[in-house]
């Protein structure tokens, strides 16, 4: 499988959440392994039988979490589900599902230690390791083995799940991996880094995804602001993994991936082939996610152009000229565009001494009507692309409003502006 994945011309990597393992994996079920992480101690203060359903405890059980899934003792073999607990003596804890999934329920005599099971918060379905342990070392080794086959980079998730002290496991967990690659990786990424990491990972502390109402406003607040204090220790952060959501628009990724060029780093497109059939404009975010990472690779992004991109306050597309070259364009979106209707999303920009509108339908397919008779304007594929017919009728003009397209014309900005606040779409 690698070897095909290689001949294709595409590097395989690994994609692992190394400190933790599946709650039906053998760590977990029919014995739960003494090396899992506690998040809290509890002491036995009475012995209780496998028909018990209150477990007793010295310790006070408060702050204990809601969320169902993560309700979880563990002693010795034995796992317990529990539904609540007091927090006025006698400590205890109540509703408790004996032998929690598939293990069995035993005799624990009093003074025996255990605890909550430290879960993982973001899907429930696997525990953290004990870092102190040499589960970890084991669960390395599982990894490294299926590394070896071929793999040539590694990405950590979850790396911010172990215990303290967290400064030394975030690295020493990545570092029990990568110590046992035979071919070290080309790069290593993590979800999380300290201190310690920098010399493994060439990106780390990756964001996750924002909606798209708050997206550029999160992309500018949080990946923008950190990328430049990673850069200290030779570190990338990635600037998000993106996804085909409802109400994405291709200008909304293009905002993210060109301040994350800006500071030489990647974000992370998540693509499931199901939603490329139900986002009307996903040919378009694909188009303009090509184009920045051709700006990339062809040299386009010199210093010059990052020191544009980084100004955040102002948006940027990359176009394609008349002669089938990159170029950088800063644009501006018309608000209430057709008298406010959310499905016209329209840009304007000023180049050669003509303004430029950019637009197109987030829904799907459509005709705008513009008072825009007897003006001159042209309309375009692209820049530089074929022209297309725009139906004119006194004093309206009607373009096919779909796929993200160039409406070229010599009137000034402002009555642009108010010809597609007066527009209607059909």
């Amino acid at each position: 499988m690698l070897q095909k994945i290689k001949n294709a011309g595409i590097t395989p990597g690994l994609h692992v959440l190394h400190s933790q393992v599946g709650l039906l994996s053998r760590y977990m079920t029919p014995v739960a392994d003494h090396r899992l992480n506690l998040k809290r101690h509890f002491t036995l203060a009475r012995d209780c039988t496998p028909d018990d359903t209150t477990i007793y405890v010295e310790e006070n059980p408060q702050d204990m979490p809601i969320y169902e899934k993560m309700r979880i003792l563990q002693f010795m073999g034995e796992l317990i589900h529990f539904e609540s607990c007091s927090t006025e003596r006698p400590y205890c804890f109540t509703g408790c599902e004996r032998g929690f999934n598939g293990t069995t329920a035993e005799d624990h005599r009093c003074g025996t230690i255990g605890g909550l099971l430290d879960i993982s918060e973001f899907v429930s379905n696997s525990a953290y390791i004990n870092q102190a342990t040499s589960l970890q070392d084991e669960v390395a080794q599982k990894i490294a083995d299926v590394y070896n086959a071929g793999f040539e980079f590694l990405y950590f998730d979850g790396s911010e799940g172990v215990n303290a002290p967290f400064d030394i496991n975030v690295a020493l967990a990545q570092w029990r991996v990568y110590e046992k690659c035979e071919r070290k990786p080309v790069f290593c990424e993590g979800a999380a880094k300290s201190n310690f990491s920098w010399h493994m990972l060439s990106g780390g502390n990756a964001f996750d995804v924002w909606k798209p109402d708050v997206f550029k406003e999160r992309i500018a607040e949080h990946p923008f602001r950190e990328a430049k204090r990673m850069a200290y220790d030779f570190t990338r952060v990635n600037f998000g993994w993106w996804r085909l959501t409802e109400g994405q628009r291709p200008d909304i990724l293009e905002y993210g991936t060109a301040l994350a060029a800006a500071c030489d780093c990647p974000g992370a497109f998540m693509g499931d082939l199901r939603s490329f059939k139900t986002i009307p404009r996903a040919d378009d975010i694909l188009e303009t996610l090509r184009r920045w990472e051709l700006a990339r690779s062809c040299g386009f992004i010199t210093p010059a152009v990052k020191a544009e991109l980084a100004k955040t306050e102002t948006e940027h597309t990359l176009l394609i000229d008349e002669a089938g070259r990159l170029e950088l364009a800063a644009w501006e979106q018309i608000p209430d565009t057709a008298g406010g209707n959310e499905a016209v999303t329209v840009f304007l920009l000023e180049r050669k001494g003509h303004t430029c509108a950019v637009c197109w339908n987030n829904a799907g397919d459509g005709t705008l009507c513009l008072p825009l008779g007897g003006k001159g304007v042209r309309y375009y594929d692209e820049i530089g692309g074929e022209k297309i017919p725009v139906g004119e009728s006194g004093a309206e003009i009607r373009i096919p409003l779909g796929k993200k397209r160039y409406l070229i014309t010599d009137l000034p900005r402002e009555e642009l502006k108010k010809a597609f606040a007066e527009a209607k779409l059909l």
